[in-house]
């Protein structure tokens, strides 16, 4: 007797198909965006040690009390799944001694794990691309990394209905300035706040301004400004991120409510939003963070960032995501075409031609997978062909075919291949219903 199907962990997910189609057009425009700006790409280990989280995204912070996936290992150090990138790279650059290639833009995506209610969009594993420029206390680094972003979700094609919220959160004689206000205000009407807030008033009461509970909303509505106690100096920072984006083409909203509650954020603090994704509206976000890296025990080292999810991008690219070509499809008509073919696709992969050999089923049937598989060309054995030394070579997209010597299949790929790229270009093509899929 065996036992039950094991079944995929709740809050996981198996991508296939046009979803990992999608997931892969936005990785793929990420790394390609990633090189335009110059960011070196880095890989980050999975697991840290808990005291890299709980030091930098904060002890009393939901993401560390409720969510993360902790464990200890055989030697009794308790480490932990990364919840996110920012932790680990502060980490690093601080360990690996990468301060010595400070300004540094770095780059990385890959998988996160954080304990919490799965719902649309959001995952106990999810991925996320992450970029980051550390060493640069300037502004131009907060708008060269919005600017890359705005780029990024151009290239994905999602820009519309995507808005930038910008915000403020002044230089730290800003910040200390305005959260005394906070305290302040909060303290004369504590009784009236939810649990939540009252325990946050005394040790972090900007995250006050982020409660959507109701009874919370009407003090967070008349709550002091950050305007109210920027400092000459934080002013003026901002105001070079506007016109910068400005002058880079880059739309902004000014959200004043948008806020960070980590001690260690200074100044800018951004979110890209939408409503087409429900509740789970912010597609991308980041901020600058002065004060992480001296928190973990480094130098002071100003820094800025942003995290976006490769799932949520996924779903607005949706059906969107351009189709997945390759070049040819070679079709051997039985066993005895099988050298040949394996022979041909070999030569034709060391000339950088991507390739399938499609040897089982009915040949319509095989014309017809190629087809749909995105082929470019169908490259076809047969008894004739082999007698002959010769391949029947067929133009999937206008559907003219012709007996060729295999040495001359690496030509007529790249012809095919710049005929496609023409039409991808809005060049003139063939309507695809000239391509035929009989045997």
């Amino acid at each position: 007797m065996t036992g039950k199907t094991p079944q995929a962990i709740r809050g996981t997910q198996d991508i296939f198909g046009a979803e990992a189609e999608a997931f892969a057009h936005v990785v793929e425009t990420f790394e390609r965006v990633r090189k335009l700006y110059r960011f070196r790409r880095i890989e980050m280990p999975v697991f840290e040690r808990t005291e890299v989280f709980a030091r930098s995204i904060g002890e009393t912070t939901d993401i560390v009390s409720k969510e993360m996936y902790s464990f200890e290992d055989r030697g009794g150090e308790s480490l932990t799944l990364r919840p996110e990138f920012t932790a680990g790279i502060a980490r690093a650059f601080i360990t690996d001694g990468w301060q010595q290639h400070a300004p540094l833009k770095v780059a990385t995506h890959g998988p996160l794990f954080r304990y919490e209610r799965p719902q649309k969009g959001r995952y106990r594993q999810f991925h996320q691309l992450d970029a980051e420029i550390i060493g640069v206390a300037e502004p131009q680094a907060d708008v060269e990394l919005l600017a890359m972003a705005d780029q990024l979700l151009k290239e994905l094609g999602i820009a519309d209905g995507v808005t930038l919220r910008l915000n403020t959160l002044g230089d730290g004689d800003s910040r200390e300035a305005w959260r005394a206000a906070l305290v302040e205000h909060f303290r004369a009407v504590k009784n009236e706040l939810s649990e939540d807030s009252q325990e946050r008033l005394e040790k972090n009461p900007l995250r006050i301004l982020d409660s959507k509970d109701p009874r919370d909303r009407a003090h967070v509505n008349e709550a002091p400004k950050i305007d109210s106690y920027l400092s000459d100096q934080a002013l003026r920072f901002f105001e070079q991120v506007t016109s910068g984006l400005d002058g880079a083409g880059v739309a902004w909203e000014r959200d004043p409510a948008l806020v960070r509650g980590l001690d260690y954020y200074r100044h800018t603090a951004f979110e890209f939003v939408t409503d087409r994704l429900g509740a789970q509206g912010t597609v991308l976000g980041g901020g600058r963070y002065d004060g992480l890296i001296d928190s973990l025990g480094g130098s002071p080292t100003p820094a800025v960032g942003w995290a976006a999810g490769i799932e949520r991008l996924a779903m607005l690219v949706g059906d969107n995501a351009p189709r997945e070509r390759f070049d040819v499809a070679i079709i051997p008509m039985d066993e005895a075409g099988l050298p040949q073919a394996n022979g041909l696709a070999r030569s034709l992969r060391d000339m950088s031609n991507s390739v399938e050999i499609f040897s089982t089923g009915k040949v319509k049937k095989r014309m017809a997978r190629a087809n749909e598989g995105g082929a470019l060309l169908a490259v076809i054995i047969g008894e004739d062909e082999l007698a002959a030394g010769e391949v029947t070579v067929r133009d999937l997209f206008t559907g003219e075919q012709a007996r060729v010597s295999p040495h001359e299949v690496a030509d007529i790929a790249a012809k095919a291949q710049n005929a496609q790229w023409l039409r991808d270009a809005g060049g003139p093509g063939v309507p695809e219903d000239r391509v035929e899929t009989d045997g």
